[in-house]
């Protein structure tokens, strides 16, 4: 595996890299130096097999913007974006002090009860935002559950690495089974629809791997047959889980008994959420604490349930297409593109000369007509948010339309774009619509679309038909 970076590199002017603490199939983790405000950092960067895999790359993005979406503290925050001159790109992401609970229990064997649900109920936390969100991970285990250090020396876990695409594994030589750069999952945590076909999940395959992951934790072993990957997923098929109380004869039946309903074969048998997981899990948790956790992990659900939000462009119908943008407007606040822009490009120009996009207005200020029945932007009169949307929506041919980079990717960073323009322009990846994209850059909706018409102007972009 080659290497596209090295400890000592200076990445984008201002990350210095200091040494390498995490790789896999398909990308490699270093510790870093923020240069100028000497804040330590994470940079995770594609291996160099994978750099000229335009699928790999886009599965990279789609991990970012996957991470910037939960606003829980037990997700790994992403700080930036980015990409190497060659047009590698690289993520950001907040520097963790710690273990994952992989390490933890292979070097202190099984954890108490109180440790074990508490730990896994945090996790909880992070996907009860990510499964409302209409994310499924299909990658939750110990390893990928970060025991991270706070300064006040207490610990929090940390869900990382949002995997979302097809699973494709090998076995190693030396029987492990891992992620090469076409995988996403590792099989000994997949439930049986997942090994089956990934394309057909739901949250209820995180369930599933939760309760693997607990198993482990209290256990020490996996709750299946160890061996060969096909040894593995024929266990997963057929078998029934090893008895946890057999293996620790001091633990509570009733608590083997949340875990097997994580595990049983048919989906439609198990825990219908982790809302419904945590009020089960509740009475084996520390007093207090673990109330916390419950009532946040509830709560977002209760809240989704209640706006009924949707994650994907709605249907048909440009009046109810309409009618979404006041409240996606409404819900989107300044720290979205503060804290998941990309990386400041280098100054630059286009190859006409020019200096790049210039630097668009603050968001539009509002205020309200004399009649109070409706918001119209400052500077448009006569018009509705809804209706200069909709003007903004028709420039570009439609919010179903997928806009597509119109120069060399490699002549990003030549662009002069402010923080949010970039960022919007890191979500162009040939496969997102206009709506999806409004959906997930967090920016008020007449301002994104406003900088997507900006960008098209000057040819950046362009919209296909």
């Amino acid at each position: 595996m080659g290497a596209l970076v090295q400890a000592g590199d200076l990445v984008a002017g201002k990350y210095r890299l200091e040494r390498e603490i995490g790789s896999g199939g398909m990308g490699v983790v270093y510790a870093a130096v923020h240069v100028h405000l000497e804040q330590r950092v994470a940079l995770k960067f594609v291996n160099a097999d994978a750099a000229n895999n335009a699928e790999v790359i886009q599965r990279f993005w789609r991990e970012a913007r996957a991470a910037v979406k939960i606003q829980s503290e037990h997700v790994a925050r992403v700080i930036d974006i980015g990409q190497l001159d060659g047009g590698t790109p690289y993520i950001v992401m907040e520097y963790l002090e710690g273990d994952d609970l992989d390490n933890v229990v292979r070097g202190r064997g099984p954890l108490e009860i109180r440790d074990a649900v508490r730990y896994v109920l945090q996790a909880c936390e992070a996907l009860a935002e990510v499964h409302v969100q209409g994310i499924v991970h299909r990658d939750i285990k110990p390893a990928n559950l970060f025991l991270a250090d706070r300064p006040d020396g207490s610990r929090l876990v940390k869900l990382l690495d949002f995997g979302i695409s097809k699973p494709a594994f090998y076995e190693q030589t030396d029987g492990s089974l891992t992620q090469t750069a076409a995988v996403i999952g590792s099989p000994r945590y997949m439930s049986p629809e997942q090994l089956r076909s990934s394309r057909d999940v739901d949250v209820r395959s995180d369930l599933w791997a939760i309760g693997v992951t607990l198993f482990e934790l209290l256990g020490g072993t996996s709750p299946f047959a160890r061996g060969t990957m096909p040894e593995v997923c024929a266990s997963i098929l057929k078998d029934p889980p090893l008895s946890l109380t057999q293996l620790r004869p001091e633990l509570p039946s009733a608590l083997e008994a949340v875990i097997a309903k994580c595990l049983a074969k048919d989906p439609n048998e198990r825990w219908k959420d982790v809302g419904e997981l945590a009020v089960a899990l509740r009475p084996f948790g520390p007093l207090g604490i673990i109330d916390i956790s419950v009532e946040r992990i509830v709560g977002v659900i209760q809240q989704a349930e209640t706006t009924k939000r949707p994650t994907r462009p709605p249907p048909t119908g440009e009046s109810q297409r309409l009618g979404a943008s006041a409240d996606a407007s409404s819900s989107s606040s300044s720290s979205s593109s503060s804290s998941s822009g990309p990386a400041s490009p280098r100054p630059g120009s286009f190859a006409d000369g020019s200096s790049g996009l210039p630097p668009l207005p603050p968001a539009t200020p509002r205020a309200k007509t004399p009649t109070g029945d409706r918001t119209t932007p400052i500077g448009t009169p006569g018009l509705s948010l809804a209706e200069l949307e909709g003007t903004l929506v028709e420039q570009l041919g439609g919010k179903r339309r997928v806009p597509t980079l119109a120069i060399d990717p490699h002549h990003l960073t030549l662009l002069a774009l402010d923080p949010r323009s970039g960022f919007l322009l890191s979500l162009v990846d040939s496969s997102c619509t206009v709506e999806e994209i409004l959906d997930i850059s967090g920016l008020p909706r007449v301002d994104a679309l406003r900088i997507l018409c900006e960008l098209r102007e000057r040819g950046v972009i362009r919209i296909k038909t």
